[in-house]
């Protein structure tokens, strides 16, 4: 259940300067309410001014008086060009499949009307107050899984959202319900909008839903990769390892990869103060530690540097103003290409990568926990009597098949291109589509660090059981506390296993387990 946005909500103010992942994240999560700022209307409404006086001259100007893509060689008569750019989007609005999400839908409304507001578009400012009337009502229109290439634009996407605007097509309102669209806009006293030159094109010629999408990943993958230290550091206290491996001299000042040496200080802060690290030369002595546990910071560290990279591209892409044509500074309505997705495609891909290769070794130390040869002391299984009860056995076929899956997520869309538009469009970027896989690949990945959690956490608790004398790092124990007051259960008899699961994995997707080892430790990066 939604709502149309509070009064007294927080206000992100759209102006000629860029706006931040910040701003998206709080329009498309947390119903912020949107405005336009005067700045920004005085460019948008110079910039409208010479798109009238163009539309007014015999000649034709691509996307003024032209119709588009393989269509663009006939020119339009001024009666006939209201009807084009209602017919642009009327036929572009073909997606199908299933409902794409509303966090995804108002990032890709947010951050189109941030390109209109840029004033290189050419649109009336009315347009884009009437986006931003749209998004403050809670109103979100109902867009389709499939029909973006990533390129000329996520088309399809926007032009469902586009649709509304004219008072057509399918919208959910702040109640989530899907009412018709007209019955919204009066509700929310939002007058359609009759769209005129250049218009309809500018509404939906941007990379707006990709780049959405990859904002939002951003932000979960941070939060994945702080997780996936936290579980990281629980496995290799559980199998009584060696915390050695991640003095800060072996990291930066040998290998100076950054995120290799944030995600070794973040496991050294977890485990300070254990009394159950570094006994790997007791009883079943260990030259070294599998490198699952040795090589975590590494593996970690590298998505972490991919991440930073994917951020930098996504900065780059909401500093632009993607349309074309656009209105440049001096007045001049030029043709140009900006409107592919190549660039946000390939990190969007990457990350995809990242994240599987993460996923995977997460999993290989949840085996190493469950298995009796390999996990110094711990019960098969991690089961109470192993042989009656199977323990976590089954929590790992399903971390496996999780693995798996984003495996398969992992290969890369943007390498595809299919040709479109009668050979005028004949390369595309598939960017809108390696932004769907990745955030499948996200949500994976959540669950797969919540299966080693509840493994982790239960071995733990274990070591407690077994020796009354084990202490925990705090920030571990801390780790374990939340996991229970989570819901999620602790070492016994067998019980029917997947409510834990569902419960490790909401306190992954929350971020508690961050926030309560961070009470702790202090923040971790």
């Amino acid at each position: 259940m939604h709502s149309a946005v509070a009064p007294d909500a927080p206000l992100v103010q759209v102006g000629k300067a860029d706006v931040s992942a910040e701003d998206v994240l709080a329009v498309a999560r947390g119903n912020a309410r949107v405005e336009i700022g005067p700045d920004a209307l005085a460019e948008m409404a110079a910039a409208r001014a010479r798109i009238d006086a163009l539309a007014a001259e015999p000649r034709p100007v691509y996307g003024v008086s032209t119709g588009f893509g393989a269509l663009a060689v006939r020119h339009i008569s001024p009666e006939l060009r209201a009807q084009l750019q209602r017919s642009l989007v009327r036929s572009h609005a073909a997606g199908m499949g299933p409902v794409v999400e509303r966090e995804v839908v108002r990032a890709l409304m947010f951050l189109r009307m941030k390109t209109l507001a840029s004033g290189r578009t050419g649109v009336r400012p009315l347009v884009a107050q009437t986006m931003a009337a749209l998004l403050n009502a809670g109103i979100t229109p109902v867009v389709r899984e499939f029909g973006s290439l990533g390129c000329s634009g996520d088309l399809a996407p926007l032009s469902h959202c586009a649709l509304v605007l004219m008072g057509e097509g399918t919208a959910t309102g702040p109640d989530g319900v899907e009412k018709p669209v007209a019955e919204l806009l009066a509700a929310a006293g939002i007058e359609p909008v009759e769209l005129l030159e250049k218009e309809g094109l500018a509404l939906i010629n941007g990379t707006d839903g990709m780049l959405g999408m990859l904002v939002m990943a951003i932000a979960d993958l941070q939060r994945l990769f702080t997780t996936a230290d936290i579980t990281a550091a629980m496995s290799l206290e559980a199998l009584l390892g060696t915390e050695k491996v991640l003095a800060p001299e072996l990291h930066a000042p040998i290998r100076p990869h950054p995120g290799q040496a944030l995600s070794a200080a973040n496991m050294l802060a977890v485990l300070k103060g254990s009394g159950l690290t570094g006994h790997h030369q007791d009883d079943a002595p260990r030259v070294q530690d599998a490198y699952s546990i040795r090589c975590a910071p590494q593996v970690a560290g590298a998505g972490r540097d991919t991440l930073a990279h994917a951020q930098l591209v996504a900065s780059r892409e909401l500093a632009a103003s993607v349309d074309n044509p656009v209105v440049l500074p001096d007045g001049r309505v030029e043709s140009n290409g900006n409107f592919h997705g190549a660039p946000v495609a390939y990190v969007l891909d990457f990350l995809a990568i990242a994240a599987a290769d993460l996923g995977s070794i997460s999993e290989r130390r949840t085996d190493r926990l469950l298995d009796k040869a390999r996990s110094h002391g711990l019960p098969a299984f991690l089961a109470d009597d192993p042989g009656v009860d199977s323990g976590l056995m089954i929590a790992q076929y399903t971390q496996a098949a999780l693995v798996s899956e984003n495996k398969r997520l992992a290969v890369p869309a943007s390498v595809d291109s299919i040709p479109s538009s009668a050979m005028q469009e004949d390369h595309v970027s598939m960017g809108w589509s390696a932004a769907r896989k990745l955030r499948q690949a996200v949500e994976n990945l959540g669950r797969i660090l919540a299966v080693e959690l509840t493994a982790a956490a239960r071995a733990l608790e274990i070591r407690q059981q077994a020796d009354s004398g084990s202490r925990l790092a705090p920030a571990t124990a801390a780790a374990l506390a939340a996991a229970r007051e989570a819901g999620v259960g602790g070492a016994g008899r067998d019980r029917f296993l997947s409510p834990d699961l569902e419960a490790a994995a909401a306190l992954v997707a929350s971020g508690g387990l961050v926030r309560a080892v961070e009470q702790v430790t202090g923040p971790l990066a």
